[in-house]
């Protein structure tokens, strides 16, 4: 089996555009996570309140990523973006290095 591809995608609405953008993404968290090769789809804001938000992803493979993108309410949240982001939406592939592993409480 290949190493899951995990990635850190930043979005950057304009400041008029943030909650929409939120509320976008936060609607399609269920159906993305419920989607066949989605391992993690987390939505995070700035502690500071700069106004991106990310989203850590990890899928099974590129191709389970792509399908993603391809289901129509991704689409939706896409076409929307064209609108309300201020830049390209910027895209990080990780790789873990350490061995993944939890910490105690």
């Amino acid at each position: 089996m290949s190493e899951p591809l995990t990635l850190l995608a930043r979005i950057t609405p304009k400041p008029e555009y943030l909650a929409a953008a939120r509320h976008a993404v936060l609607d399609i968290l269920s159906a993305t996570r419920s989607e066949p090769g989605c391992r993690t789809f987390i939505l995070h804001d700035e502690v500071s309140g700069g106004g991106c938000l990310y989203l850590y992803e990890v899928w099974d493979d590129e191709g389970t990523l792509a399908a993603h993108h391809a289901q129509p309410y991704t689409r939706a949240v896409f076409d929307q973006y064209r609108i309300w982001l201020s830049e390209p939406v910027e895209i990080t592939k990780l790789r873990e290095i350490g061995g993944a592993t939890a910490c105690s409480s």
